[in-house]
């Protein structure tokens, strides 16, 4: 049984209750549809979408800001979710960027969209933490922003531009709305860097940096935790599937590891 750990309760032990009390019909046939990439489905035994997002809360209704979405990973289990119901807003590269190599990833973005129908409602958002631009969502428009494997790609553009950027995420949420974050965990005997270069963090400093912005931490899930994954690897975090940056070199050891071990934590906007 998946473990569901309720922050709450963590001084005094451990909760549990199972998912299925929550199953989500809509978000199963999303999961399961025909018109997600193959490559991607194969990628479910250790990214647990279905798991990740009924722990978050989603509902099909809701307006969801997804920051960075990078190749549409979970875009193609979220637009078609979304479309009838809610809203889908990816956060991330826009055509009238300043960038000429953000209006060039846009461009790979929309030809990824244009695959599907059940992507065509999607928005897009800026949002890029480079450049410190974050205009993605009206103030209190979103349930919930979500953001999957990505924070260690921004703490590298300095304190005082995190601080804008986890700005922007409490201000676009309703009261009560929820920020989901999946992100590659570190473990605590070992030293995270300025700039997270390994792709690892603590997961300790994801939670402090969260709750800086004013969100409540109120539950964690080892969904998605890998006892296998020491965090100790040549090239880091990358040296794992689906990247294996080291090529050929070790490759059987860290297929044999699997992806990442990593922390999912589920936080709040005080009403």
């Amino acid at each position: 049984m998946k473990q569901y750990v309720l922050a709450g309760l963590l001084a005094v032990g451990f909760t549990s209750f199972s998912g299925a009390a929550l199953a989500d019909p809509a978000l199963k046939a999303a999961v399961a549809s025909p018109t997600r990439n193959a490559d991607n489905v194969k990628r479910d035994q250790y990214r647990h979408p279905y798991e990740t997002l009924t722990f978050f809360g989603i509902k099909p209704n809701m307006t969801v800001v997804e920051l960075s979405p990078g190749g549409g990973w979970y875009t193609e289990i979220l637009a078609p979710y979304l479309r009838d119901q809610g809203k889908l807003i990816t956060a991330g590269a826009t055509p009238d960027s300043a960038s000429e190599n953000v209006r060039k990833g846009a461009a790979r973005f929309q030809e990824f969209l244009g695959k599907q129908p059940g992507r065509d409602k999607v928005v897009l958002g800026a949002f890029e933490p480079g450049n410190g631009v974050y205009n993605y969502a009206p103030k209190g428009s979103a349930d919930m922003v979500l953001t999957f494997r990505n924070i260690h790609n921004w703490i590298g553009t300095g304190d005082e531009n995190m601080k804008k950027l986890m700005a922007s995420i409490y201000d676009s949420l309703k009261p009560g709305g929820v920020f989901g974050v999946e992100e590659h965990r570190l473990p605590a005997a070992m030293t995270q860097d300025a700039k997270a270069s390994s792709g690892y963090m603590h997961e300790a400093y994801v939670i402090k940096m969260a709750e800086q912005a004013g969100f409540k931490l109120v539950a964690k899930s080892e969904i998605n935790a890998n006892a296998k994954d020491t965090a100790n690897h040549e090239n880091g975090v990358w040296a794992l599937p689906p990247t294996f940056t080291n090529k050929d070199k070790d490759r059987a050891k860290y297929a044999a590891i699997g992806e990442s071990d990593r922390m999912t934590l589920k936080f709040v906007k005080p009403q």
